[in-house]
Protein backbone atom coordinates (compact mmCIF):
# COMPACT_ATOMS: atom_id res chain seq x y z
CA UNK A 1 0.00 0.00 0.00
CA UNK A 2 0.97 3.80 -0.70
CA UNK A 3 1.23 5.83 2.48
CA UNK A 4 -2.37 6.54 2.85
CA UNK A 5 -3.72 9.05 5.80
CA UNK A 6 -5.62 5.92 6.88
CA UNK A 7 -7.37 6.41 10.70
CA UNK A 8 -4.92 5.68 13.34
CA UNK A 9 -8.08 2.70 14.74
CA UNK A 10 -6.98 0.60 11.91
CA UNK A 11 -4.17 -0.22 11.08
CA UNK A 12 -3.08 -0.50 7.71
CA UNK A 13 -2.44 -4.56 6.59
CA UNK A 14 0.65 -6.43 7.61
CA UNK A 15 2.18 -8.25 5.00
CA UNK A 16 -0.37 -11.57 4.88
CA UNK A 17 1.30 -15.25 4.95
CA UNK A 18 -1.19 -15.50 1.58
CA UNK A 19 2.27 -14.35 -0.04
CA UNK A 20 3.60 -18.02 0.84
CA UNK A 21 4.51 -19.96 -2.51
CA UNK A 22 0.95 -21.34 -3.45
CA UNK A 23 -0.55 -23.25 -6.44
CA UNK A 24 -2.30 -19.90 -7.73
CA UNK A 25 -5.37 -19.79 -10.52
CA UNK A 26 -4.46 -19.59 -14.15
CA UNK A 27 -7.11 -17.72 -17.16
CA UNK A 28 -9.57 -20.06 -17.74
CA UNK A 29 -10.38 -21.85 -14.20
CA UNK A 30 -10.41 -18.03 -13.12
CA UNK A 31 -13.21 -17.34 -16.06
CA UNK A 32 -14.84 -20.48 -14.79
CA UNK A 33 -15.15 -19.34 -10.99
CA UNK A 34 -16.35 -15.92 -12.44
CA UNK A 35 -18.91 -17.99 -14.39
CA UNK A 36 -20.29 -19.48 -11.54
CA UNK A 37 -20.19 -16.13 -9.49
CA UNK A 38 -22.29 -14.19 -11.78
CA UNK A 39 -24.45 -17.10 -13.55
CA UNK A 40 -24.52 -20.70 -13.45
CA UNK A 41 -25.90 -21.22 -16.48
CA UNK A 42 -29.13 -20.65 -19.16
CA UNK A 43 -31.54 -21.78 -15.67
CA UNK A 44 -33.07 -18.55 -14.33
CA UNK A 45 -33.97 -16.98 -17.41
CA UNK A 46 -36.89 -18.93 -18.77
CA UNK A 47 -39.09 -15.70 -17.27
CA UNK A 48 -37.41 -13.20 -19.22
CA UNK A 49 -38.77 -15.28 -22.64
CA UNK A 50 -42.10 -16.09 -21.11
CA UNK A 51 -43.05 -12.57 -20.63
CA UNK A 52 -41.25 -10.69 -23.00
CA UNK A 53 -40.95 -13.18 -25.54
CA UNK A 54 -38.25 -14.34 -27.72
CA UNK A 55 -37.51 -11.54 -30.03
CA UNK A 56 -37.45 -8.90 -27.40
CA UNK A 57 -35.98 -11.21 -24.70
CA UNK A 58 -33.30 -11.97 -26.42
CA UNK A 59 -32.69 -8.52 -27.77
CA UNK A 60 -32.52 -7.92 -23.13
CA UNK A 61 -29.99 -10.35 -23.28
CA UNK A 62 -27.48 -8.92 -25.58
CA UNK A 63 -28.17 -5.11 -24.53
CA UNK A 64 -27.72 -5.54 -20.91
CA UNK A 65 -24.35 -6.73 -21.14
CA UNK A 66 -23.16 -3.90 -23.43
CA UNK A 67 -24.90 -1.29 -21.10
CA UNK A 68 -24.54 -3.15 -17.65
CA UNK A 69 -21.62 -6.12 -17.39
CA UNK A 70 -19.23 -4.52 -19.86
CA UNK A 71 -18.47 -0.92 -17.89
CA UNK A 72 -18.72 -3.02 -14.90
CA UNK A 73 -16.11 -5.44 -16.00
CA UNK A 74 -13.87 -2.21 -17.45
CA UNK A 75 -13.79 -0.62 -13.60
CA UNK A 76 -13.15 -4.25 -12.02
CA UNK A 77 -9.96 -4.52 -14.77
CA UNK A 78 -8.79 -1.01 -13.67
CA UNK A 79 -9.04 -1.45 -9.86
CA UNK A 80 -8.09 -5.90 -10.40
CA UNK A 81 -4.83 -4.84 -12.15
CA UNK A 82 -4.05 -1.73 -10.23
CA UNK A 83 -4.58 -3.69 -6.44
CA UNK A 84 -4.74 -7.22 -6.65
CA UNK A 85 -5.08 -7.80 -3.13
CA UNK A 86 -6.86 -9.89 -0.52
CA UNK A 87 -10.60 -8.68 -0.06
CA UNK A 88 -10.68 -7.13 -3.97
CA UNK A 89 -13.67 -4.76 -3.93
CA UNK A 90 -13.68 -4.25 -0.03
CA UNK A 91 -9.46 -3.41 -0.69
CA UNK A 92 -10.36 -0.72 -3.34
CA UNK A 93 -13.18 0.80 -1.85
CA UNK A 94 -11.20 1.18 1.68
CA UNK A 95 -7.99 2.78 -0.51
CA UNK A 96 -9.92 5.18 -2.36
CA UNK A 97 -12.96 6.23 0.11
CA UNK A 98 -11.83 5.46 3.43
CA UNK A 99 -12.07 2.89 6.53
CA UNK A 100 -15.70 3.23 7.33
CA UNK A 101 -16.43 3.09 3.59
CA UNK A 102 -14.79 0.11 3.24
CA UNK A 103 -16.60 -1.77 5.83
CA UNK A 104 -19.49 -0.73 4.22
CA UNK A 105 -18.70 -2.13 1.39
CA UNK A 106 -17.83 -5.60 2.91
CA UNK A 107 -20.91 -5.05 5.17
CA UNK A 108 -23.36 -5.06 2.16
CA UNK A 109 -22.00 -7.70 0.55
CA UNK A 110 -21.15 -10.04 3.36
CA UNK A 111 -25.71 -9.09 4.58
CA UNK A 112 -26.90 -9.46 0.85
CA UNK A 113 -25.20 -13.12 0.83
CA UNK A 114 -27.71 -14.17 3.88
CA UNK A 115 -30.68 -13.63 1.50
CA UNK A 116 -28.95 -15.41 -1.53
CA UNK A 117 -26.18 -18.06 -0.74
CA UNK A 118 -29.13 -19.74 1.05
CA UNK A 119 -30.82 -20.34 -1.94
CA UNK A 120 -28.32 -22.29 -4.15
CA UNK A 121 -28.90 -25.37 -1.70
CA UNK A 122 -32.48 -25.28 -1.81
CA UNK A 123 -32.10 -25.08 -5.63
CA UNK A 124 -30.56 -27.93 -5.78
CA UNK A 125 -33.11 -30.12 -3.35
CA UNK A 126 -35.57 -28.75 -5.72
CA UNK A 127 -33.99 -30.01 -8.88
CA UNK A 128 -33.16 -33.21 -7.19
CA UNK A 129 -36.66 -34.06 -6.04
CA UNK A 130 -37.22 -33.95 -9.87
CA UNK A 131 -35.48 -36.79 -10.18
CA UNK A 132 -36.02 -38.96 -6.74
CA UNK A 133 -39.24 -37.06 -4.88
CA UNK A 134 -38.37 -39.58 -2.02
CA UNK A 135 -35.98 -36.27 -1.08
CA UNK A 136 -39.04 -34.06 -1.14
CA UNK A 137 -40.80 -35.89 2.02
CA UNK A 138 -40.38 -34.33 5.85
CA UNK A 139 -37.04 -33.15 6.64
CA UNK A 140 -34.47 -34.74 3.80
CA UNK A 141 -34.52 -31.77 1.46
CA UNK A 142 -32.87 -29.99 3.94
CA UNK A 143 -30.68 -32.36 5.08
CA UNK A 144 -29.47 -32.36 1.31
CA UNK A 145 -29.36 -28.58 1.16
CA UNK A 146 -26.75 -28.96 4.43
CA UNK A 147 -25.19 -31.67 3.12
CA UNK A 148 -24.21 -29.19 0.23
CA UNK A 149 -23.35 -26.11 2.48
CA UNK A 150 -20.76 -28.98 4.63
CA UNK A 151 -19.64 -30.18 0.76
CA UNK A 152 -18.70 -26.83 -0.34
CA UNK A 153 -17.17 -25.58 3.01
CA UNK A 154 -14.61 -29.04 3.07
CA UNK A 155 -14.03 -28.44 -0.67
CA UNK A 156 -13.29 -24.61 0.05
CA UNK A 157 -10.87 -25.25 2.97
CA UNK A 158 -9.16 -28.00 0.48
CA UNK A 159 -8.10 -24.64 -1.31
CA UNK A 160 -8.81 -22.48 -4.26
CA UNK A 161 -7.22 -24.70 -7.02
CA UNK A 162 -10.16 -27.05 -6.41
CA UNK A 163 -12.77 -25.04 -6.47
CA UNK A 164 -11.89 -23.21 -9.29
CA UNK A 165 -11.20 -26.86 -11.14
CA UNK A 166 -14.27 -27.60 -10.24
CA UNK A 167 -16.15 -24.71 -11.52
CA UNK A 168 -14.50 -25.56 -14.67
CA UNK A 169 -15.44 -29.31 -14.97
CA UNK A 170 -18.90 -28.41 -13.94
CA UNK A 171 -19.23 -25.77 -16.47
CA UNK A 172 -18.15 -28.14 -19.41
CA UNK A 173 -21.13 -30.59 -17.70
CA UNK A 174 -24.06 -28.31 -17.32
CA UNK A 175 -23.48 -27.16 -20.49
CA UNK A 176 -23.53 -30.45 -22.53
CA UNK A 177 -27.63 -30.55 -23.13
CA UNK A 178 -27.37 -26.66 -24.03
CA UNK A 179 -24.70 -27.33 -26.79
CA UNK A 180 -26.76 -30.61 -27.70
CA UNK A 181 -30.47 -28.29 -28.03
CA UNK A 182 -28.34 -26.08 -29.83
CA UNK A 183 -27.12 -28.61 -32.62
CA UNK A 184 -30.76 -30.61 -32.32
CA UNK A 185 -33.16 -27.79 -32.78
CA UNK A 186 -31.95 -26.78 -36.69
CA UNK A 187 -33.21 -30.48 -37.47
CA UNK A 188 -36.67 -29.94 -35.71
CA UNK A 189 -37.93 -26.49 -37.07
CA UNK A 190 -41.14 -25.67 -36.02
CA UNK A 191 -41.70 -29.25 -34.38
CA UNK A 192 -42.32 -27.79 -31.17
CA UNK A 193 -45.20 -25.25 -32.31
CA UNK A 194 -48.00 -27.27 -30.26
CA UNK A 195 -46.06 -27.44 -27.00
CA UNK A 196 -48.24 -27.28 -24.07
CA UNK A 197 -47.97 -23.43 -22.38
CA UNK A 198 -46.77 -23.46 -18.69
CA UNK A 199 -49.99 -22.42 -16.84
CA UNK A 200 -47.96 -19.75 -14.50
CA UNK A 201 -49.13 -16.49 -15.24
CA UNK A 202 -46.49 -13.91 -15.89
CA UNK A 203 -46.45 -10.04 -16.71
CA UNK A 204 -42.84 -9.46 -17.12
CA UNK A 205 -42.63 -6.81 -19.89
CA UNK A 206 -39.37 -4.54 -21.21
CA UNK A 207 -39.19 -3.35 -17.89
CA UNK A 208 -39.42 -6.58 -15.97
CA UNK A 209 -37.62 -8.48 -17.56
CA UNK A 210 -34.61 -5.54 -18.00
CA UNK A 211 -34.54 -6.01 -13.99
CA UNK A 212 -34.31 -9.73 -14.35
CA UNK A 213 -31.79 -9.41 -17.18
CA UNK A 214 -30.03 -7.35 -14.45
CA UNK A 215 -30.02 -9.86 -11.74
CA UNK A 216 -28.82 -12.48 -14.13
CA UNK A 217 -25.92 -10.16 -14.94
CA UNK A 218 -24.63 -9.08 -11.79
CA UNK A 219 -22.00 -10.36 -9.42
CA UNK A 220 -19.00 -9.34 -11.81
CA UNK A 221 -16.79 -8.20 -8.71
CA UNK A 222 -17.12 -11.27 -7.01
CA UNK A 223 -13.67 -12.75 -8.44
CA UNK A 224 -11.98 -9.96 -7.39
CA UNK A 225 -11.77 -10.75 -3.85
CA UNK A 226 -9.16 -13.73 -4.41
CA UNK A 227 -6.56 -11.61 -6.42
CA UNK A 228 -4.27 -12.30 -4.35
CA UNK A 229 -4.31 -16.23 -5.40
CA UNK A 230 -4.39 -15.59 -9.38
CA UNK A 231 -1.62 -15.46 -11.18
CA UNK A 232 -0.80 -12.60 -12.52
CA UNK A 233 -3.32 -10.75 -11.58
CA UNK A 234 -2.73 -7.37 -13.69
CA UNK A 235 -3.02 -9.43 -17.04
CA UNK A 236 -5.05 -12.17 -15.77
CA UNK A 237 -8.10 -10.35 -14.71
CA UNK A 238 -9.17 -8.23 -17.09
CA UNK A 239 -9.06 -10.91 -20.38
CA UNK A 240 -10.96 -13.28 -17.95
CA UNK A 241 -13.82 -10.33 -17.15
CA UNK A 242 -14.13 -9.80 -20.69
CA UNK A 243 -13.93 -13.31 -21.55
CA UNK A 244 -16.83 -14.50 -18.91
CA UNK A 245 -19.07 -11.38 -20.35
CA UNK A 246 -19.21 -13.27 -23.79
CA UNK A 247 -19.47 -16.86 -22.43
CA UNK A 248 -21.95 -15.56 -20.09
CA UNK A 249 -23.97 -14.00 -22.58
CA UNK A 250 -23.49 -16.39 -25.64
CA UNK A 251 -24.78 -19.33 -22.71
CA UNK A 252 -27.92 -17.23 -22.28
CA UNK A 253 -29.00 -16.04 -25.79
CA UNK A 254 -27.98 -19.35 -27.88
CA UNK A 255 -30.09 -22.25 -26.04
CA UNK A 256 -33.38 -19.86 -26.37
CA UNK A 257 -32.45 -18.76 -29.84
CA UNK A 258 -31.78 -22.42 -30.88
CA UNK A 259 -36.11 -23.11 -29.21
CA UNK A 260 -37.35 -20.57 -31.14
CA UNK A 261 -36.49 -21.99 -33.96
CA UNK A 262 -38.21 -25.07 -33.05
CA UNK A 263 -41.51 -23.14 -32.72
CA UNK A 264 -41.89 -23.76 -28.91
CA UNK A 265 -44.33 -21.50 -27.44
CA UNK A 266 -42.52 -18.50 -25.03
CA UNK A 267 -44.91 -18.62 -22.56
CA UNK A 268 -44.03 -22.52 -22.33
CA UNK A 269 -41.00 -20.86 -20.62
CA UNK A 270 -40.90 -21.27 -16.81
CA UNK A 271 -38.58 -21.87 -14.27
CA UNK A 272 -37.76 -25.73 -14.15
CA UNK A 273 -39.42 -25.96 -18.11
CA UNK A 274 -35.92 -26.51 -19.55
CA UNK A 275 -35.83 -30.07 -18.49
CA UNK A 276 -39.45 -30.87 -20.13
CA UNK A 277 -38.98 -29.20 -23.13
CA UNK A 278 -35.21 -30.61 -23.46
CA UNK A 279 -36.95 -33.69 -23.20
CA UNK A 280 -39.73 -33.24 -26.33
CA UNK A 281 -36.83 -32.18 -28.50
CA UNK A 282 -35.13 -35.02 -27.93
CA UNK A 283 -37.87 -37.02 -27.67
CA UNK A 284 -38.61 -35.99 -31.39
CA UNK A 285 -35.16 -36.18 -33.04
CA UNK A 286 -34.17 -40.00 -30.83
CA UNK A 287 -36.83 -41.07 -29.91
CA UNK A 288 -37.80 -42.27 -25.83
CA UNK A 289 -34.33 -43.09 -24.65
CA UNK A 290 -32.93 -39.40 -26.25
CA UNK A 291 -36.04 -37.60 -24.50
CA UNK A 292 -35.12 -39.36 -20.87
CA UNK A 293 -31.46 -38.85 -21.43
CA UNK A 294 -32.20 -34.73 -22.62
CA UNK A 295 -34.56 -33.82 -19.53
CA UNK A 296 -32.11 -36.21 -16.77
CA UNK A 297 -29.23 -34.29 -18.53
CA UNK A 298 -31.09 -30.71 -17.81
CA UNK A 299 -31.75 -31.82 -14.09
CA UNK A 300 -28.68 -32.80 -13.36
CA UNK A 301 -27.42 -29.44 -14.77
CA UNK A 302 -29.76 -27.61 -12.58
CA UNK A 303 -28.15 -29.22 -9.21
CA UNK A 304 -24.70 -28.70 -10.97
CA UNK A 305 -25.51 -25.21 -11.61
CA UNK A 306 -26.84 -24.62 -8.02
CA UNK A 307 -24.02 -26.61 -5.96
CA UNK A 308 -21.39 -24.38 -8.61
CA UNK A 309 -22.47 -21.00 -7.60
CA UNK A 310 -22.55 -21.94 -3.83
CA UNK A 311 -18.84 -23.17 -4.15
CA UNK A 312 -17.58 -20.27 -5.77
CA UNK A 313 -19.02 -17.76 -3.55
CA UNK A 314 -17.98 -19.90 -0.84
CA UNK A 315 -14.66 -18.97 -1.87
CA UNK A 316 -15.67 -14.97 -2.78
CA UNK A 317 -17.14 -14.02 -0.12
CA UNK A 318 -14.81 -15.98 2.92
CA UNK A 319 -11.76 -13.49 1.54
CA UNK A 320 -13.78 -10.86 3.31
CA UNK A 321 -13.33 -11.54 6.87
CA UNK A 322 -9.79 -12.70 6.07
CA UNK A 323 -8.93 -8.85 4.60
CA UNK A 324 -11.23 -7.44 7.30
CA UNK A 325 -9.08 -9.29 10.22
CA UNK A 326 -5.93 -8.27 8.25
CA UNK A 327 -6.67 -4.49 8.38
CA UNK A 328 -7.96 -5.03 12.32
CA UNK A 329 -11.71 -4.26 11.28
CA UNK A 330 -12.65 -7.52 12.53
CA UNK A 331 -11.19 -10.17 15.29
CA UNK A 332 -7.79 -11.52 14.19
CA UNK A 333 -9.06 -15.47 14.57
CA UNK A 334 -10.90 -14.54 10.75
CA UNK A 335 -7.23 -14.68 9.59
CA UNK A 336 -6.61 -18.00 10.49
CA UNK A 337 -5.24 -19.71 6.96
CA UNK A 338 -5.03 -23.48 6.85
CA UNK A 339 -1.39 -24.13 6.64
CA UNK A 340 -0.94 -25.60 3.31
CA UNK A 341 -3.59 -24.70 1.06
CA UNK A 342 -3.64 -21.12 2.93
CA UNK A 343 -7.29 -20.87 2.80
CA UNK A 344 -9.40 -18.60 5.51
CA UNK A 345 -10.50 -21.96 7.39
CA UNK A 346 -11.95 -19.75 10.25
CA UNK A 347 -13.89 -17.49 7.86
CA UNK A 348 -15.04 -20.07 5.75
CA UNK A 349 -16.47 -22.13 8.35
CA UNK A 350 -18.00 -19.49 10.32
CA UNK A 351 -19.86 -18.13 6.95
CA UNK A 352 -20.93 -21.49 6.31
CA UNK A 353 -22.76 -21.92 9.86
CA UNK A 354 -24.95 -18.44 9.18
CA UNK A 355 -25.65 -19.85 5.44
CA UNK A 356 -26.90 -23.02 6.87
CA UNK A 357 -29.06 -21.81 10.08
CA UNK A 358 -31.11 -20.10 6.99
CA UNK A 359 -31.91 -22.93 4.89
CA UNK A 360 -35.44 -24.16 5.56
CA UNK A 361 -36.24 -20.69 5.74
CA UNK A 362 -38.49 -20.38 2.24
CA UNK A 363 -36.39 -17.09 1.48
CA UNK A 364 -37.51 -16.45 -2.21
CA UNK A 365 -35.44 -14.30 -4.79
CA UNK A 366 -36.15 -10.65 -3.28
CA UNK A 367 -34.56 -8.80 -6.55
CA UNK A 368 -35.22 -5.78 -5.33
CA UNK A 369 -33.24 -5.96 -2.10
CA UNK A 370 -30.81 -8.00 -3.88
CA UNK A 371 -29.82 -4.74 -6.68
CA UNK A 372 -30.23 -2.55 -4.17
CA UNK A 373 -26.97 -3.93 -1.70
CA UNK A 374 -25.42 -4.83 -4.24
CA UNK A 375 -26.32 -2.00 -6.36
CA UNK A 376 -24.96 0.32 -3.61
CA UNK A 377 -21.95 -1.73 -3.16
CA UNK A 378 -21.22 -1.14 -6.97
CA UNK A 379 -21.76 2.74 -6.62
CA UNK A 380 -19.04 2.58 -4.40
CA UNK A 381 -16.45 0.49 -6.32
CA UNK A 382 -17.30 3.35 -9.27
CA UNK A 383 -16.77 6.05 -7.03
CA UNK A 384 -13.44 4.26 -5.70
CA UNK A 385 -12.22 4.38 -9.31
CA UNK A 386 -12.72 8.14 -9.80
CA UNK A 387 -10.99 8.84 -5.98
CA UNK A 388 -7.79 6.51 -6.62
CA UNK A 389 -7.68 8.50 -10.53
CA UNK A 390 -7.49 11.50 -8.11
CA UNK A 391 -5.98 10.76 -5.30
CA UNK A 392 -2.85 8.22 -7.01
CA UNK A 393 -2.49 9.57 -10.33
CA UNK A 394 0.66 7.80 -10.29
CA UNK A 395 -0.16 4.43 -9.48
CA UNK A 396 0.52 1.55 -11.80
CA UNK A 397 -2.33 0.44 -13.89
CA UNK A 398 -1.78 -1.70 -16.18
CA UNK A 399 -5.13 -2.29 -17.26
CA UNK A 400 -6.78 1.36 -17.72
CA UNK A 401 -10.78 2.11 -18.28
CA UNK A 402 -10.60 3.36 -22.05
CA UNK A 403 -11.18 7.01 -22.59
CA UNK A 404 -8.93 8.62 -20.06
CA UNK A 405 -10.03 11.12 -16.79
CA UNK A 406 -13.63 10.95 -18.52
CA UNK A 407 -13.47 7.25 -19.12
CA UNK A 408 -13.32 6.97 -15.86
CA UNK A 409 -15.90 8.99 -14.65
CA UNK A 410 -18.86 8.34 -17.42
CA UNK A 411 -17.74 4.55 -17.55
CA UNK A 412 -20.17 4.24 -14.51
CA UNK A 413 -23.35 6.23 -15.71
CA UNK A 414 -25.41 3.75 -17.55
CA UNK A 415 -24.84 1.30 -14.44
CA UNK A 416 -25.78 3.42 -11.98
CA UNK A 417 -28.87 5.02 -13.42
CA UNK A 418 -29.91 1.33 -14.10
CA UNK A 419 -29.03 0.33 -10.20
CA UNK A 420 -31.75 3.90 -10.02
CA UNK A 421 -34.26 2.84 -11.90
CA UNK A 422 -34.51 -0.97 -10.75
CA UNK A 423 -34.61 0.14 -7.16
CA UNK A 424 -37.51 2.59 -7.52
CA UNK A 425 -39.22 0.30 -10.14
CA UNK A 426 -39.15 -2.05 -7.39
CA UNK A 427 -40.25 -0.04 -4.15
CA UNK A 428 -43.41 -1.84 -3.90
CA UNK A 429 -42.26 -5.35 -2.98
CA UNK A 430 -42.98 -6.18 0.44
CA UNK A 431 -40.55 -7.46 3.15
CA UNK A 432 -41.78 -7.95 6.94
CA UNK A 433 -44.65 -5.53 6.00
CA UNK A 434 -42.33 -2.79 4.63
CA UNK A 435 -41.18 -2.23 1.17
CA UNK A 436 -38.15 -3.66 0.43
CA UNK A 437 -36.76 -0.37 -0.41
CA UNK A 438 -37.11 0.76 3.51
CA UNK A 439 -35.60 -3.07 4.74
CA UNK A 440 -32.93 -2.20 2.39
CA UNK A 441 -32.05 1.31 4.04
CA UNK A 442 -32.54 -0.02 7.07
CA UNK A 443 -29.76 -2.85 6.43
CA UNK A 444 -27.32 -0.02 5.30
CA UNK A 445 -27.86 1.88 7.86
CA UNK A 446 -27.19 -1.19 10.26
CA UNK A 447 -23.56 -1.29 8.47
CA UNK A 448 -22.68 2.48 9.92
CA UNK A 449 -23.96 1.29 13.46
CA UNK A 450 -21.81 -2.00 13.33
CA UNK A 451 -18.92 0.15 12.26
CA UNK A 452 -19.53 2.47 15.57
CA UNK A 453 -19.46 -0.66 17.60
CA UNK A 454 -16.59 -2.30 16.18
CA UNK A 455 -14.45 1.48 16.47
CA UNK A 456 -15.69 1.66 19.91
CA UNK A 457 -14.69 -2.02 21.22
CA UNK A 458 -11.44 -1.60 19.45
CA UNK A 459 -10.58 1.66 21.38
CA UNK A 460 -11.84 -0.43 24.68
CA UNK A 461 -9.31 -3.15 23.61
CA UNK A 462 -6.68 -0.13 23.10
CA UNK A 463 -7.38 1.45 26.61
CA UNK A 464 -7.40 -2.25 28.40
CA UNK A 465 -3.83 -2.52 26.99
CA UNK A 466 -2.71 0.68 27.72
CA UNK A 467 -3.67 0.79 31.51
CA UNK A 468 -2.35 -2.67 31.66
CA UNK A 469 1.40 -1.78 30.26
CA UNK A 470 0.62 1.47 32.53
CA UNK A 471 0.44 -0.73 36.01
CA UNK A 472 3.21 -2.91 35.13
CA UNK A 473 5.30 -0.16 34.33
CA UNK A 474 4.07 1.30 37.45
Amino acid sequence: MSSLSLPAQFPTRAVSSTKKKVTKLTLWPLVAATFFMVSGGTYGTEDIIHGAGYGMGILLLLVTPLIWSLPTTFMIGELSSALPEEGGYYAWVRRGLGNIWGFQEAWLSLVASIFDMAIYPTLFVAYLTRLVPWFAVGHRGVMVGLGVVIACALMNIAGIRVVATTSLWLFFLLSVPFVLIILMAPMKMGALAGAAASPSASDVGLVGGLLICMWNYMGWDNASTIAAEVKRPQKTYPRAMLVAVVIVAATYVLPFAAMWLTGAPANSFATGSWADLAGMLGGLVGGPVLGQVMRVGLVLGGMMSAFGMFNALVMSYSRLPLAMAQDGMLPRVFGKLQTRTRAPWVAILVLASGWALCLGLGFERLVTLDVLLYGTSLVLEFVALIALRIKEPDLQRPFRVPGGKWGAILVGVCPVLLLGFSVVHGEGEQILGMSGLTFGAILIAAGFVAYAAMRAMRSSDWLSSALKNARKAA
